[in-house]
């Protein structure tokens, strides 16, 4: 049994498809579902629960960046969205409109756009050693038993987890504040590995993607030695949304 797959919200359609998508290994084709001048792009595939496979990912992600080539706004619906029936999404569309209503203009025109700063190892060794209640702690773990020195090796680690506490707000204030004041929105969501400084996403104006470019490359000349950048996008805004659709869960 088919059901329609959610991928966005959109205003003022320009065009009544964006291509085909395949999700495991079957194809369909995306149309609109409308509610006044508001639509989702859908598609209809097997109703069943999709797993966020790397395949199944981009997918998702192509038709997102299609729509986004062709329309000035678009409210991204987070991956795997599934319905039983157009009926039962357009439901949900209009339940959303007040709240797609103001979101629209806030977003029309923008892009997201990612970086990530990870910390080259051989810099934060260098760093580390530094700190000398650090360098004294790991010296005298290393000559106790396990038990002996299990006080120690707490000490080490709260020490520890400080010193990478330190080096990210050194980054936020280097390296996210020179960024977020030309943004209309920034925000630094959790760092996902110990080595990652910064985990930040940027909702800027289009028109300003070359300028902010230009200042992230200035900020990794600076930085090159220390941290690797991972730059991303532009992408739908998806730090800066945040719309749960009610979908029935399916067997």
């Amino acid at each position: 049994m088919d059901g329609t797959y959610v991928f966005c919200a959109v205003q003022k359609p320009v065009q009544p498809s964006f291509g085909d998508v395949e999700f495991d290994g079957v194809s369909g084709s995306t149309y609109m579902i409308t509610h006044g001048d508001m639509a989702f792009v859908a598609a209809r595939v097997p109703q069943k629960i999709y797993h966020p496979t790397k395949d199944n990912l981009m997918a998702h992600q192509s038709i997102l960046s299609s729509v986004m080539e062709k329309q000035e706004e678009m409210i991204p619906v987070s991956f795997g969205n599934v319905f039983k029936t157009d009926e039962d999404a357009k439901v949900i569309l209009k339940k959303l409109e007040p709240q797609f209503t103001e979101l629209f203009p806030e977003i029309r025109n923008k892009i997201e756009l990612g970086l990530k700063v990870i910390g080259k190892q051989e810099w934060l060794e260098e760093e580390i050693h530094k700190d000398s209640a650090i360098v004294r702690l790991k010296e005298a773990v290393s000559k106790k038993s396990k038990e002996a020195g299990y006080y120690d090796r707490m000490k080490l680690g709260e020490l520890t987890q400080k010193f990478f506490t330190d080096k990210r707000r050194q980054i936020e204030e280097e390296i996210l504040m020179p960024l977020q004041k030309l943004a209309t929105a920034a925000k630094a969501n959790e760092p996902i590995s110990e080595k990652m400084l910064l985990n930040s996403a940027f909702l800027l104006d289009k028109e300003k993607e070359s300028q902010f470019d230009e200042a992230v490359n200035e900020l990794h000349d600076k930085w090159e030695e220390k941290v690797d950048f991972k730059y991303s996008g532009p992408w739908p805004a998806y730090n800066f949304i945040n719309i749960r659709l009610q979908v029935e869960k399916t067997s």
